[in-house]
């Protein structure tokens, strides 16, 4: 089973630490999504906050993916009842972007919604849009560890999306793989190569993250030991874990995504404990303008 999935964010908006082109231009997203087909990808990721990507999306031969959108972020304190027709409305709106009749997943985007009051009737509202064959499972995109234990004790959810890379080792390290794996609760990870800076070098990354210089040092030379490149190592790593079902990559290319698939298998040899941070300023990306 090929565990790659397909973000899509660089469809609809320019994103990443080391893209250099912007945003995909569609022509070449129908080529990258014609590709992913014929390597076996299955599941496609995108939100109506990704820009026009889930229009974009919908120009082109999806017929056979599995797809999981977002929903919005809320922006009031709580949670009230005016906000779950929503659901439904930006539902359509993207069911008719995609040209789809229903979504493999759809994720509450903002982990924060779901520790507002009300948040129960979110809940709610996405179990009517799952009984009503609108969606197949529900779930929610995460940060960190103690969002996610807050969410599985007061929730049934079926999907969960959350960081995870070869720095970033806090799910395993807190336990919540584990647990989600006895609630039979899917695993979809992100930021494999930490939004592309665990692919930079010394030259191309930039100067802010020379604080943790410590580890750039032995990340590159444990790479160099084992005759790795840095995108053998972190695909390989994540795709060995065996509670993670998807392992979702953003691409600029055909050419991008060719690469990562053909970097995807091969050995992996054991990761020194010391290959690690739990510092949130370089784990979240949304602090990286703080720096």
């Amino acid at each position: 089973m090929n565990k790659l999935g397909l973000g899509t964010v660089q469809f609809g908006i320019d994103y990443g630490i080391s893209s250099v082109q912007g945003q995909v231009k569609p022509n070449e997203v129908v080529e990258i999504i014609d590709f992913a087909k014929s390597i076996g990808i299955e599941n496609l990721d995108t939100a109506p906050a990704y820009g026009n990507s889930e229009e974009i999306l919908g120009k082109c031969n999806i017929s056979t993916f599995n797809i999981t959108s977002k929903t919005r972020h809320f922006e009031n304190l709580y949670i009230n009842d005016d906000d779950i027709p929503l659901l439904q409305h930006d539902l359509n709106l993207t069911l008719s972007s995609l040209k789809r009749n229903h979504l493999y997943g759809l994720l509450v985007h903002n982990a924060e919604d779901m520790k507002k009051t009300g948040a129960e009737k979110l809940i709610d509202g996405l179990q009517l849009l799952k009984k009503n064959g609108d969606i197949l499972k529900i779930g929610v995109s995460v940060y960190d560890p103690m969002q996610l234990e807050y969410i599985i004790e007061r929730f049934s959810i079926d999907l969960v999306q959350l960081p995870f890379n070869i720095f970033d080792r806090r799910m395993i390290d807190s336990g919540m793989f584990e647990i989600l794996s006895k609630k039979k609760i899917e695993i979809h990870s992100r930021s494999v190569f930490l939004q592309g800076l665990l692919l930079t070098n010394s030259n191309s990354r930039p100067k802010k993250f020379d604080q943790w210089k410590l580890l750039w040092k032995l990340w590159s030379e444990w790479l160099k030991d084992n005759n790795l490149s840095a995108l053998e190592a972190s695909l390989r790593y994540a795709i060995s874990v065996r509670e993670i079902s998807k392992i979702l990559v953003g691409v600029d290319s055909k050419s991008q995504l060719k690469e990562i698939f053909d970097a995807s298998s091969g050995h992996l040899p054991e990761i020194p404990h010391e290959l690690y941070s739990d510092d949130i300023n370089l784990l979240n990306p949304s602090n990286w303008d703080k720096l």
